[in-house]
C-alpha cells in the first residue's frame, strides 16, 4: 500500500501533524487505518482493510520514523554564500587592526529578584503568587585594570526596576542613554588620548532602528496624507535602486493633488523591477 504516493503522502501528512502534537506509536497507524475516511480511499472489493501492530511497525520504519529522544533543530543560515564569507573576512580584517588598541570593558547586567516569603503557622499552607516577584537590573561597565568605569563626577551604572508597575522593560533608548554616558566617562579618564569602541549582541533590548528607518511593516496600500513608521514620527527615508539610484516613498512636494503624502505599496511596488504583481486587500 505504500507503494501508491497518495496514499503514503497522507499517511505522512498525519504522521506530522501528530508529532506536532504528541508521541507517535504504531498503534497510530493502525487507528487511522481503520477509521471511515480512509477506509472509503482503500477499501476494494467492499472488503475492510485492516493491518496488523507488526505492519504498522514495519511502515514507520520505511517512512523513516525511528523510537527515540526527539532532537532540537537548527537553523540554517547560508554561513558559505559568496558575500556572507566576503563580509567576514573584511569585518575580521578590520577587527584585528582595532584589537591591536583595544582595551576590554564588559558589560554585565544582572536582575536581582527576591529570595523569601512569609510562611504562616495555619493549618495551610498559603498560596504563593506565581511568577519570581518584582525584580532590579543592575547594569555596569567593568574592565580589568579600572573595576566599575566611574569617575569622579559619575558612574556607567544603571539601577532598573522591570515592570508594567515600575520602570517598565529596558529598551534600546535605555542602552543609549547609559552609553553616551558611558562615552562621556570614558573620554573624561582618557583626556581624549584612547578610542573607545562599543559593541553588542543582537539581543531584542539592544535593537533600536533610526527614525526614519526604511521598513515595510505597517505600509499602507493606498496614498496618505499623514502616515509615518512611527506616530508623529519623521517621513521614512529614501528607498534605493540596485543601480543606486534613489526611489522616493513620497510624492513631491509640488504634486498638484498629493504633495508630500506617502504614496502607498501600491504606488511603490510597481516602480520595482517585477512583474505580474497582484494586489490585494489585506
Amino acid at each position: 500500500m505504500l507503494d501508491d504516493k497518495d496514499f503514503a503522502a497522507e499517511l505522512k501528512l498525519f504522521l506530522l501533524k501528530k508529532s506536532k502534537e504528541d508521541c507517535i506509536f504504531a498503534k497510530d497507524i493502525v487507528d487511522i487505518i481503520a477509521t471511515s475516511e480512509m477506509q472509503e480511499k482503500i477499501t476494494k472489493g467492499g472488503k475492510p482493510v485492516t493491518i496488523s501492530l507488526r505492519t504498522a511497525q514495519r511502515w514507520l520504519r520505511k517512512l523513516d520514523w525511528h523510537y527515540g529522544k526527539k532532537q532540537p533543530g537548527m537553523y540554517i543560515d547560508d554561513h558559505e554564500r559568496e558575500d556572507v564569507v566576503a563580509y567576514r573576512n573584511e569585518f575580521v580584517k578590520r577587527w584585528k587592526d582595532y584589537e591591536r588598541r583595544m582595551v576590554v570593558y564588559d558589560n554585565d547586567g544582572s536582575p536581582t529578584f527576591p529570595c523569601g516569603f512569609p510562611v504562616t503557622q495555619g493549618p495551610r499552607p498559603t498560596p504563593e503568587q506565581k511568577g519570581e516577584g518584582p525584580s532590579i537590573m543592575v547594569s555596569s561597565f567593568l574592565m580589568p585594570d579600572w573595576g566599575l568605569l566611574t569617575d569622579e563626577e559619575d558612574e556607567a551604572q544603571l539601577f532598573f526596576k522591570a515592570g508594567k508597575t515600575q520602570d517598565g522593560y529596558f529598551s534600546g533608548d535605555d542602552l543609549l542613554a547609559k552609553v553616551e554616558k558611558a562615552i562621556d566617562i570614558f573620554e573624561n579618564k582618557t583626556h581624549g588620548m584612547m578610542t573607545g569602541l562599543f559593541m553588542f549582541d543582537n539581543a531584542p533590548s539592544h535593537q533600536k532602528r533610526s527614525q526614519d528607518a526604511l521598513s515595510a511593516r505597517k505600509m499602507p496600500k493606498k496614498p496618505s496624507e499623514s502616515w509615518t513608521h512611527h506616530p508623529n514620527g519623521p517621513k521614512m527615508r529614501d528607498a534605493q535602486f540596485n543601480d543606486g539610484t534613489a526611489q522616493s516613498l513620497h510624492f513631491s512636494d509640488d504634486h498638484p493633488t498629493m504633495p508630500g503624502w506617502f504614496k502607498g505599496t501600491q504606488q511603490i511596488f510597481p516602480t520595482l523591477p517585477v512583474r505580474n504583481l497582484n494586489f490585494k486587500n489585506t
